[in-house]
């Protein structure tokens, strides 16, 4: 999942950066307005942390101007003005919840957490827990675990994996890719996207997966298998399906 946070105040963006990364979300952090405004109007975001007092542009107007140009990301807005006047006027702009920069980190995670199951709640899965076969990914925990037993995975590794979870069947090229699991601030080199999947397949393999649940489609990207459950299911109803075709026809 990628944060957009807009941030001026260096120590706090660094806080948060290295938080919100510690519990596996890439983070594109900017301290000015308008950046921030073009950043998030040009890429996609899953989230963005939106402080209210910025040079340049203030977090009020950035999140009236996504929101006229109908951006549906939801926004956090981050600031030390807290009181019930500011909380109105942060709502109506288009924020979709208000947090003060005194709170624990723990609660700014859980209303982080909470926003983007708000988003997925209208996707396919209303579960939490994303799930492949026997393999499972807890986003809030940040756990992976095949038949029960963990699967310990570095940051990318398991942002790769979220990422095929969360788009079955899609085709993610390359530049998606790099686009959704790196930030502005990193540079990939040739053969990166390349050697992430050679060792997410390579620890999945290790923890007893035997199938590979990620299809290369050459020259174009990669793409999440069916899991070999649904795979049966749907043999299985093409061939009911064909009986009754055949019961018809006699």
């Amino acid at each position: 999942m990628k944060i957009l946070l807009i941030e001026d105040d260096q120590n706090i963006s660094a806080l948060l950066s290295t938080t919100l990364s510690a519990h596996s979300y890439v983070v594109d952090a900017i301290a000015d307005g308008l950046a921030g405004l073009d950043l998030a109007t040009q890429w996609s975001y899953d989230l963005i942390l939106l402080d209210v007092l910025l040079p340049t542009l203030n977090g009020i107007e950035v999140c009236r101007r996504l929101r006229a140009q109908d951006c549906q990301t939801p926004i956090l807005m981050l600031t030390v003005k807290d009181s019930n006047e500011d909380v109105v006027v942060g709502l109506d702009a288009g924020a979709d919840d208000y947090v003060a920069k005194s709170c624990d980190l723990s609660q700014l995670l859980a209303r982080v957490r909470a926003l983007l199951r708000r988003r997925r709640s209208g996707s396919i899965s209303l579960s939490p827990v994303l799930t492949w076969g026997q393999l499972r990914l807890d986003p809030v925990s940040a756990q992976v675990t095949y038949n029960q037993k963990a699967i310990p995975l570095r940051p990318k590794e398991y942002n790769l994996l979220e990422l095929f979870l969360r788009n079955p069947q899609r085709l993610l090229s390359r530049t998606v890719i790099i686009d959704r699991l790196w930030s502005i601030e990193q540079t990939p080199v040739e053969g990166s996207v390349t050697n992430l999947i050679k060792d997410l397949r390579h620890r999945l393999k290790s923890a007893g997966m035997e199938p590979d649940l990620i299809e290369t489609v050459y020259g174009l990207g990669y793409r999440l298998k069916v899991a070999p459950e649904q795979d049966r299911g749907t043999r299985r109803c093409k061939e009911l399906e064909n009986r009754f075709k055949q019961a018809i026809l006699v």
